[in-house]
């Protein structure tokens, strides 16, 4: 276990849950932990024998805001635990919710960005946020700054896809997950569901797990899964990208069109491999794409007869002299370096945080400094969106692939239209101008 972590106290005092609370508008921090299971719970049960709110133990624990300060200072981790509120103070977070399972070992956080869009929606889940997995060798507060940075983009991306969720992200510290491990999985439904999150699985959790929650019927909460109707999110997702570029080189240029233009594409994965597709049918004259499996680049070429597609090492993809620069892979990539080095005309990609910056105001100035390079760019999360809105075409209407077209066609190029159109009126970058139109809906 890392030196410093939330879970030390947790596994040392045989807790099993911790809540972090923020007020932003008073400035009030509260703090709860708690023993609320014994250490042989049978989460495979789950849903079957009992419930989310049924009796789990007759020897629990219940800790307050001055009985945690205590435990964290008795751990010598009061600073670490005042480092992370700082976070959520600087990104006006609602609060963490952390469940630990000592029996595996797995140590799971809701990042809880804002919960008022959800609130009376008449669903379960009053968030929606996705769900990704982390090693035990990635220090915590960067899991937990990752977790947070997600959670606040996910309350502007579900304003970007009109959904009546707020915004939050889970992320998991634990082994690779198996399937068919009942108790691991009624733990990972029994934790999300107290959260009132909906989520996907996202980075190194197989989408096959929410197939195995709604089949097992440990929780509907889960979407995304190969069986879904609405399908997986990738495909959508970058659907949605590639018409949200449409509409920046038509209200740029006059035209849909990209055929003659380059790109240079980062990350082959769940969206890239599709965005990659797009910006071929599209008609590129060259594409250039770089991920860190080459093989899957060699396979992604083998795929693509008769196109001009070149490989780069992905360390010099940023730097390519393209017209289209599209990263879909890890985020944190635009700082004030990297932007220096940028030699293309548009940056539309699905990859989230592309900015790396822990707080609206630092986005804010890095998309500025995109703007001056005379970059077309407007935050990720604007035009990503379509993910979500294909896990909520699924979670809310039981939709299907052509219901969802339908809304990601509708919402995606409509909101692209605004930003840039909206922004250049008021002389600002499109990435201040959607923060400003979300920031009225999130924070007034």
């Amino acid at each position: 276990m890392n030196t410093n972590s939330l879970f030390i106290p947790l596994r040392e005092e045989n807790l099993t849950t911790m809540k972090i609370r923020y007020d932003f508008k008073t400035g009030a921090v509260r703090l709860y932990a708690a023993k609320e299971w014994e250490k042989d719970h049978d989460f495979a049960g789950y849903n079957h024998s009992w419930c989310i709110d049924g009796i789990f133990t007759e020897d629990a624990r219940y800790l307050n805001t001055k009985e945690v300060w205590a435990l964290f200072e008795k751990y010598e981790l009061k600073d670490y635990l005042n480092e992370v509120i700082d976070l959520m103070r600087a990104g006006k977070h609602f609060g963490i919710d952390i469940y630990y399972y000592d029996k595996y070992d797995i140590r799971f956080m809701m990042n809880e960005h804002c919960r008022k869009l959800g609130l009376l929606n008449k669903s379960h889940s009053i968030m929606a946020g996705g769900i990704r997995r982390h090693s035990y060798d990635e220090p915590e507060i960067d899991v937990i700054i990752d977790g947070l940075n997600l959670g606040r983009g996910m309350s502007f991306k579900n304003i970007a896809g009109h959904l009546p969720f707020g915004g939050c992200k889970a992320t998991v510290t634990m082994d690779e997950l198996d399937l068919g491990n009942m108790e691991i999985m009624g733990f990972l439904a029994f934790a999300l569901d107290s959260c009132r999150d909906m989520t996907g699985p996202d980075m190194n959790f197989p989408t096959e797990m929410s197939d195995v929650m709604i089949e097992q019927g440990y929780s509907m909460q889960y979407t995304g899964g190969p069986k879904a109707k609405t399908g997986e999110t990738g495909k959508p997702t970058a659907y949605g990208v590639y018409l949200a570029l449409l509409e920046a080189v038509n209200l740029n240029e006059g035209t849909k069109s990209l055929k003659g233009k380059t790109a240079a594409l980062m990350g082959l994965g769940a969206v890239g491999w599709y965005m990659g597709e797009h910006l071929l049918d599209g008609g590129v004259e060259k594409l250039i794409i770089a991920d860190i499996n080459e093989a899957t680049a060699q396979r992604f070429i083998a795929g693509h007869p008769g196109h001009n597609i070149e490989i780069c090492p992905v360390s010099e993809v940023l730097r390519q002299e393209v017209d289209i620069l599209s990263p879909c892979a890890i985020g944190g990539i635009f700082h004030d370096e990297s932007i220096a080095q940028l030699r293309c005309k548009y940056i539309f990609g699905s990859c989230n945080n592309g900015l790396k910056a822990s707080s609206q105001e630092e986005e804010i100035r890095l998309a500025k400094l995109i703007d001056e390079r005379g970059i077309v760019y407007q935050v990720e999360w604007w035009h990503n969106t379509a993910g979500v809105i294909c896990g909520a075409e699924e979670y809310l209407f039981d939709g299907d692939a052509e219901s969802l077209r339908k809304k990601v066609e509708d919402i995606i190029p409509a909101n692209t239209i605004q930003s840039l159109t909206e922004s250049k009126k008021l002389g600002i970058t499109p990435t201040e101008y959607v923060y400003r139109y979300c920031e009225d809906l999130l924070y007034k």
